[in-house]
């Protein structure tokens, strides 16, 4: 465990610790840690107001200002939303869990801080880890969640396996960073994905894994040889889990009979064709946003416009309520905020990687490696505007933002470093 000084033990880096480990245990946890992050956070940003305190590591970020120009323009279009304003608000709720990148990095104040906090996640994912593998060999676990599938512990498939997949990078790129031993980090590294792409069924946990796998390869090949790496390595991966695991091949043939189906002109509820209802919604989704390219239908309206679409079976593929979306996050926003709300958000994706690149190396790898696989849940599913899965990005990617900040400093440039 890192060295940290005694003086630093305060609420605020409890709370940061805190937030750290609650996205590995129930909802109910990370809420509350949520709300005290930006209860607490307010208050230091009033006192460097007051004060008129500059923190200039983090103002030399282009992070903070995109995401604070994506939730303006979201809290704009209240003005102007489609569906009942309580039901909107809850939805700029959900998008403006994204502020927790940015108040992580102003609450943290140190890379000792950060690296703290690290490994406050590590063991809580490394404890959600063991405790899979604990009900794979049928060992009993009291504190599991009644899940109707297997092997997961506090959450869904869906949910765990992109956690999984993602955490996964975090040990490999960390390994070498003092946080723990590196066999450690190879060892939970290994475990991670095998859970994901073995004894899971998420089939954007096998996206995410094979993200994390074509970008280790990657970095572990000269500069010459990288793109070869990272375009060779998922397909001979997807094709070699296909060929080796009935469980892959199997949900690997079922999106492809629901794409089948749906293009047939079966259109059936998620429950029923997961891929096919994707398809549909993302159609919906895109005919949506060519109503109102410029502004979009307003935050929160994604349910009402696609329902209105559908027509006379919306409640069936939909469900009652205007709860609902894409499982598509750039739709979602296109849809919400126009065209310019789904380049605002790849505008933000590519500000955290601008951000990264400044970062020591295995800072950055890490931080990439974390917005990869962030930036392909968000192909297959509302990654961000989640529960528990928004929360568990943008807690991982602020502490990663803040530890490669507060090293810069200390550590200079990036320089490259050998696998």
């Amino acid at each position: 465990m890192p060295n940290v000084k005694p003086t630093v033990w305060s609420f605020r880096l409890g709370l940061v610790c805190l937030a750290a480990l609650s996205v590995s245990l129930p909802m109910i946890w990370i809420s509350l840690a949520k709300v005290l992050v930006f209860l607490v956070a307010l208050v230091v940003l009033v006192g460097h107001l007051v004060g008129r305190r500059t923190d200039t590591q983090i103002v030399s970020l282009w992070t903070p200002w995109a995401v604070a120009l994506l939730l303006f323009f979201s809290a704009c279009s209240l003005l102007w939303t489609g569906n009942d304003l309580t039901l909107a608000l809850e939805s700029f709720i959900k998008h403006a869990k994204l502020l927790e990148v940015v108040l992580l990095v102003s609450l943290i104040r140190s890379a000792a801080e950060a690296r703290l906090a690290i490994t406050f996640f590590a063991c809580g994912q490394a404890f959600v880890l063991l405790s899979s593998w604990l009900m794979f060999l049928g060992i009993a676990v009291p504190w599991h969640a009644n899940a109707p599938t297997p092997y997961v512990v506090f959450s869904t498939y869906l949910d765990q396996s992109i956690m999984f997949a993602t955490t996964a990078s975090v040990f490999w790129h960390l390994r070498s960073d003092t946080l723990w031993p590196k066999w450690l980090g190879i060892f939970l590294a290994i475990l991670a994905l095998t859970n994901t792409l073995l004894l899971l069924e998420g089939r954007s946990g096998y996206a995410v894994a094979l993200t994390a796998l074509a970008l280790a390869a990657m970095w572990t090949m000269t500069p010459r040889l990288r793109l070869v790496a990272l375009v060779i390595t998922p397909v001979a991966l997807l094709v070699g889990l296909s060929l080796g695991s009935a469980q892959v091949h199997e949900r690997v043939t079922k999106v492809l009979q629901e794409s089948q189906s749906y293009l047939s002109g079966q259109v059936m509820p998620a429950n029923e064709s997961s891929s096919g209802w994707r398809l549909n919604s993302w159609h919906r989704s895109i005919q949506a946003m060519g109503e109102k390219p410029l502004l979009g239908h307003g935050v929160g309206a994604w349910t009402p416009a696609v329902k209105r679409l559908e027509g006379s079976t919306a409640i069936k593929i939909f469900g009652e309520g205007n709860h609902s979306n894409p499982h598509q996050e750039y739709l979602l926003w296109g849809v919400e905020l126009g065209v310019g709300g789904s380049l605002l958000l790849l505008v933000t994706i590519a500000c955290m990687a601008r951000d990264a690149l400044r970062f020591p190396c295995s800072i950055q790898r890490a931080t990439l490696a974390v917005l990869a696989a962030t930036a392909v849940a968000c192909l297959f599913n509302s990654a961000l505007y989640d529960d528990l899965m928004g929360d568990f990005l943008c807690v991982l990617l602020g502490l990663l933002m803040a530890l490669g900040a507060r090293s810069m400093a200390r550590d200079g440039p990036p320089t490259e470093v050998k696998e």
